[in-house]
């Protein structure tokens, strides 16, 4: 061999193994690197840092979920429809939305399904899984490090001053990102840096002040600058934050003159309002995150529902048993939730992305995980009720595509994989903090030592949690204990003693050294709840409603919701399976409970959570509940009585978890009794 060559190929050949190794060395602490990252130039620090996919991952129920889904819609999505089949492969094809060159709609949805299936992927180290959402995406990684300009590899530059397909793009980002974190495959990096260093983000007129959803491909520009330090890209990030549309609009946040006409889609409510939070970290000014606050309290003031998200049937729809949420805002929601705990380090997000996961996030996707639906509602009597609502065709329908619309068939795939990677967190002084509560288990490097922590529960079905370390050296690290809010007498135990429950930001922080065996016990008992309110009118200042018929605007029918710790309870309409319910079941129940007799008058059964889950409906806790039988036939135009019911049948009714349900009664009428015996939710 010629000695140049030789010696060229020597060094491609380091370089090579180099990568390989980077690629699969454990032993990096990525976490720590970010906050190295976060103090060069951060003027706000973030509280936590998310934790590498694959670090955390899912023991017990939790995991039959994600296996459930990896071996359904995540796995096969790309078999059942030609937008997964074809979507970023570069060339046109028919299919609603979709452009003659391959944009369009497919650089959302089939983002939406890539991003959701690579994490889960390497979550359970699912093989089929990894192969085929990686051959996918080292597609794009390939175009672009072949020419491409930006991740839509196969147009010129200017494809994405297209505003749907530059928040497209922001998606496939996210996707990348995630890749990366999975795998650490320096190319990953390279293409992420590559384009982010000379993008633009679509920004509208100055005249037009308002947060577009291209906005959101800071969520990858964020974490591309902290994985490469690359301040070209946070410079971008910093220059957009100050243009004159985007300030103007962060400033009504701020001041809460939210214009409701330019920001209630559900989606784009969703993804923006993290926005001004996320650029906080790189400005330091504190506007900025109390923007992101104001958004949010705006939006859950007018519509927000029982299961913790705001209704939106396509837009920001008011509060109903009959109003719909769209399936995309089950994650959407959770990811900026997710955004806003890890830069505040407040434990009300990890409790709002707890109650939409425990709740809202099974019940519009089958026990099978194989189908799907656009809404969900949290009355929902039989096939046919509620039926004139505005959206797509088949919005109610189970499907293995969900509806003519697939972004939510998409998004779907992100619920699981973003609660499980989300559930610990680093923290900037070298600890772990549990963030979010179910069975898993935690594998991470600390400062050079490797901490196992199996989380040993069956919660939210039980109240109880155990962690249990496992390492080879003992270290000495502090750990941060989310106390959920809901929670009124938590108790802690390390090894046997109790821990004094001090908060703050809701968390408990205990440093001492921890070895192999160490045991935290957590205990969260939980309490019945009651929570009453009114349906409203559709939004009036909403065309999307209005031309649609509904302009009704004196609707103020009384409605109560049982909890138990974070969870919704229903009941349960027997189902043949999703998109049927057994006939002549009834519903006509009525409330009828005491506040000062809660104890007696709803009882709480338990059992102990064995087999398969699959969100049956012979759920493993149970209530039963006094209530009144009468005479009630639910119309889209009344979709409850506009007054307690003063008769009816004394009768109990058992009642169980709303996302083991697929027909049933969440929003119940109530008894006068039962009105006037409990205060209204703030």
């Amino acid at each position: 061999m010629n000695p140049f060559k030789k010696t060229a190929f020597l060094l491609l050949l380091v370089i090579s193994l180099s990568e390989v190794n980077a690629q699969n060395d454990k032993s990096i602490d990525y976490a720590a690197k970010k906050m190295e990252a976060y103090a060069k130039t951060a003027k706000a620090l973030p509280s936590f840092i998310p934790l590498e996919l694959g670090e955390i991952k899912p023991t017990g129920w939790l995991k039959d979920w994600a296996t459930e889904a990896a071996n359904g819609i995540t796995g096969h999505l790309d078999e059942y429809v030609d937008v997964f089949k074809h979507g970023w492969k570069g060339y046109g094809f028919k299919a609603l939305g979709v452009n003659e060159d391959g944009t369009g709609w497919p650089v959302e949805q089939c983002s939406y399904w890539l991003d959701g299936g690579v994490k889960l992927a390497y979550i359970l180290n699912d093989t089929a899984l990894i192969r085929k959402t990686s051959a996918r995406l080292d597609m794009v990684i390939n175009g672009v490090l072949n020419g491409g300009e930006t991740f839509i590899y196969w147009k010129p530059k200017t494809v994405t001053s297209d505003w749907f397909n530059n928040w497209g793009h922001g998606l496939m980002g996210r996707a990348l990102v995630s890749y990366y974190q999975a795998t650490h495959d320096p190319k990953i990096l390279k293409a992420l840096q590559k384009v982010y260093q000379s993008f633009t983000i679509w920004t509208p007129q100055d005249t037009i002040e308002y947060m577009p959803r291209g906005a959101t491909n800071i969520d990858a520009m964020t974490e591309t600058y902290l994985m490469t330090e690359d301040k070209t890209i946070l410079d971008k990030i910093i220059t957009y934050s100050k243009i004159k549309g985007i300030v103007a609009e962060k400033n009504r946040w701020f001041d809460k003159r939210i214009i409701a006409r330019d920001f209630n889609h559900g989606v784009t409510f969703y993804e923006t309002l993290r926005v001004p939070a996320m650029m906080y970290s790189w400005t330091g000014d504190a506007k900025e995150l109390d923007a992101s606050k104001n958004v949010l309290e705006w939006g859950e003031k007018q519509s927000l529902l029982p299961v913790g998200i705001c209704s939106s049937q396509e837009f920001l729809a008011g509060i109903g048993s009959f109003r719909n949420i769209e399936t995309c805002n089950v994650p959407t929601s959770m990811w900026s939730f997710l955004w806003m705990m890890r830069l505040t380090g407040q434990r009300n997000w990890g409790d709002k992305i707890e109650q939409v996961f425990f709740n809202a996030a099974s019940a519009p996707i089958s026990r099978d995980f194989k189908t799907m639906c656009y809404f969900q509602s949290l009355n929902r009597f039989s096939n046919k009720l509620p039926a004139e609502i505005p959206g797509p065709k088949d919005d109610l329908k189970f499907t293995n595509q969900g509806c003519e619309v697939l972004c939510c068939v998409g998004n779907s795939n992100n619920i699981l994989p973003d609660y499980i990677s989300g559930m610990w967190m680093a923290t900037m002084d070298n600890g772990l903090a549990a963030t979010l509560y179910g069975p898993c288990t935690v594998d991470k490097q600390i400062k050079n030592e490797k901490v196992t922590i199996s989380c040993n529960t069956t919660y939210p079905f039980d109240d109880k949690i155990e962690m249990i370390f496992n390492m080879p050296n003992a270290i000495t690290m502090p750990i941060y204990l989310r106390i959920p809010a809901w929670c009124s007498h938590p108790s802690i135990k390390v090894n046997g003693k109790s821990e004094a429950i001090k908060t703050e930001k809701g968390f408990v922080k205990i440093v001492r050294n921890w070895k192999s065996k160490d045991k935290i016990q957590l205990h969260f008992p939980m309490e019945v709840g009651i929570q009453k309110g009114r349906e409203t009118p559709f939004p009036r200042q909403t065309d999307y409603f209005v031309k649609g018929g509904y302009k009704d605007s004196t609707i103020n029918n009384p409605y109560e919701c049982i909890t138990y710790g974070p969870l919704l309870f229903s009941l349960p309409i027997p189902d043949i399976n999703a998109n049927q319910e057994v006939e002549n079941a009834k519903f006509n129940y009525a409330l009828d409970v005491d506040a000062k007799k809660l104890s007696k008058q709803i009882i709480v059964t338990k059992k102990p959570l064995t087999g398969k889950w699959t969100w049956q409906l012979d759920a493993p806790i149970q209530l039963k509940v006094k209530a009144k039988q009468f005479d009630w036939y639910p119309t889209d135009a009344q979709p409850l009585p506009a007054t307690p019911i003063m008769d009816g049948k004394e009768t109990t009714i058992g009642l169980i978890p709303y996302g083991c349900a697929k027909f049933r009664v969440t929003m119940f009428p109530m008894t006068e009794k039962s009105w006037n015996s409990f205060k209204a939710v703030k």
